[in-house]
């Protein structure tokens, strides 16, 4: 069975799909939630699922040690962010490279970088009148957003949108090609 680790900082719905599409799959399942913030969403509803959460702070995030060994239990074959915003440790990044996945809501390179999430990234969007608008799923690296394109979709920018309808148009999209491109990394 392939482990799935997935790390949140937020809401976790982006994690409790992941969670709900492997719940049943008999070959990967979801391991653990690795979260920075202690009153977080994404731990209520790991806890739903009965995925264990590990809990971390910044000084444990950069220094060798314990997210290292708390990985190391869980051996994923595979790390997942889900709303992380945090830069990923470059350690980290060496050990594990090209299993680590992010999902970015914009079609990067285009609003990318440090700072560049959520209603930042649709704010701009709105700002700059582009015409379209979607998501990019690539491979971590030790930069914000510069790893190897996955998977990106798109939709038109419609003239009346706002900023919750193109958030509910992301997830959308987020929600239906996240399962699909960790399967393909896992090679399920």
């Amino acid at each position: 069975m392939k482990s799935i680790v997935i790390f949140a900082s937020g809401s976790g719905t982006n994690a409790e799909n992941i969670i709900r599409h492997y719940a049943e799959c008999p070959k990967a399942r979801v391991t653990a939630i690795f979260c920075n913030k202690p009153g977080a969403g994404v731990i209520a509803r790991a806890q739903k699922w009965s995925v264990p959460v590990v809990l971390f702070t910044r000084e444990n995030c950069q220094q060798e040690g314990f997210l290292d060994e708390q990985l190391n239990l869980y051996r994923p074959d595979v790390i997942v962010l889900a709303g992380f915003l945090w830069l990923f440790p470059e350690r980290l990044v060496k050990k594990y490279r090209n299993t680590i996945l992010n999902i970015h809501p914009a079609l990067l390179p285009s609003y990318g970088g440090k700072g560049m999430y959520g209603d930042n990234v649709h704010r701009a969007v709105l700002e700059n009148g582009e015409k379209t608008h979607g998501i990019t799923i690539h491979m971590v690296n030790e930069k914000y957003d510069e790893g190897e394109i996955i998977l990106q979709e798109s939709f038109a920018v419609e003239p009346d949108e706002t900023m919750d309808s193109l958030t509910d148009k992301i997830h959308k999209l987020e929600f239906l090609h996240y399962p699909k491109a960790i399967s393909k990394i896992l090679g399920i």
